[in-house]
């Protein structure tokens, strides 16, 4: 039987969790040794509680990265965090990326994309792996303030820096992290200590914001600075995947950058590049007729509640353009990520100059899954235990 973390690689988990949402929305499960929240009701109660953390109370920080540069921005990122700093922090850090340009983001990632395809020889494939991966973060380093040769290396070291976040990481993968951590600082630190000079980005942003908040410490700033390259890697290479993908099967092609970014904000709802997270219990926690005792986890399945249809009425239609769509795929209440505007005109951008460019999605169709023309071809995904990426 499937578990819900192998589900996130499957070709079409959804009625795997529709029948979670149906039957037993919230549960234990052995199989995975933690409380499954399924339905919206109990992803948002989870999600909204204080009792849940979102680090083991023993663990706040990774064994393997404590006492390492990558501990110490580990241990400083809002998303990792919890209580009155980290609300502090977290308005200060929403505050800057309310401050940046979508627009502008947008800009910088065609033209991104554009110069990858250029750089192809003639008959070259489309470098999806770049598109997906490099761009986006190429896009949030620019934003920051680095140069074309630091946003390129900060694109590189954060694919790095990330390896160190889930609990399966190796310790090679935590050495990386750890060196990728440290030159990260120190690629963005002149911006952070020379953002009042710079006058814009992501960084002065951050810096104004901080002031406004009487926020004084500095170390915290520059590892949301790492942050913001971070929560970009996976979840964006997810959203522009899963985005060809639909177009592979069959969804009709948005002709406008509205419609584009209205269908990459449906993809991010119906199939999901983050499909799931966790909460691990400090204090007991009920729902319905269920308590979580302290020391205890709870899986939370974004994508199942996405697709929950008491909040998204027929909610396995692919419908861009929805009203008010429920979306719990970035999160909500406290950890709720302020960047899904940037994600997806990023996305949005790289896909429209894709088409631009005259790629045609039905390429993919072999690999779309059996939604497809072509029959039951199964995509392959990224072997990763919360985030759904397709290798393209």
């Amino acid at each position: 039987m499937t578990t819900p973390i192998e589900a996130v690689r499957l070709a079409d988990p959804y009625p795997g969790y529709a029948a979670l949402v149906a039957e037993r929305p919230f549960a234990f499960d052995p199989a995975v040794n933690a409380w499954v929240a399924a339905d919206a009701a109990a992803v948002r109660a989870v999600l909204d509680s204080a009792a849940l953390r979102v680090r083991p109370v023993a663990e706040p920080v990774p064994a393997g990265i404590v006492g390492t540069p990558a501990g110490e921005v580990f241990g400083d990122l809002v998303r990792m965090t919890d209580g009155d700093l980290q609300q502090r922090l977290k308005g200060v850090v929403v505050e800057a990326l309310g401050s940046a340009d979508p627009a502008y983001a947008a800009r910088l990632a065609a033209e991104q994309t554009r110069a990858a395809l250029a750089a192809l020889p003639a008959g070259g494939e489309v470098p999806f792996e770049e598109l997906m991966f490099a761009v986006p973060a190429r896009v949030v380093a620019a934003l920051c303030g680095l140069d074309a040769d630091g946003s390129a290396e900060a694109a590189r070291l954060i694919g790095d820096f990330v390896q160190c976040i889930p609990a399966l990481a190796t310790s090679e993968q935590q050495r990386a992290a750890a060196l990728a951590a440290a030159r990260l600082r120190e690629l963005l630190g002149p911006g952070i200590e020379h953002a009042e000079a710079a006058g814009d980005g992501l960084l002065a942003g951050l810096v104004r914001a901080a002031r406004d908040a009487s926020w004084t410490r500095t170390a915290p700033l520059l590892a949301n600075a790492v942050g913001f390259l971070s929560q970009t890697y996976d979840a964006t290479a997810g959203l522009i995947g899963n985005t060809l993908l639909a177009l592979a099967r069959g969804e009709e092609t948005p002709k406008t950058l509205a419609a584009t970014e209205a269908f990459v904000r449906e993809v991010a709802r119906h199939d999901a590049p983050i499909q799931n997270t966790r909460r691990f219990a400090a204090e007991p926690f009920r729902h319905g007729g269920a308590e979580v005792a302290p020391g205890e986890q709870v899986l939370v399945l974004l994508a199942a509640a996405n697709r929950d249809p008491a909040v998204n009425p027929d909610p396995h239609a692919f419908r861009p353009g929805r009203e008010a769509p429920v979306v719990f795929t970035f999160g909500a209440a406290a950890h709720r990520c302020p960047g899904q505007g940037l994600a997806v005109a990023i996305a949005g951008a790289v896909i429209g100059a894709l088409l631009d460019s005259g790629f045609d999605p039905a390429r993919l169709r072999a690999a779309a899954g059996p939604h497809g023309p072509a029959g039951p071809a199964e995509v392959t995904y990224r072997p990763l235990a919360n985030a759904r990426i397709p290798v393209l």
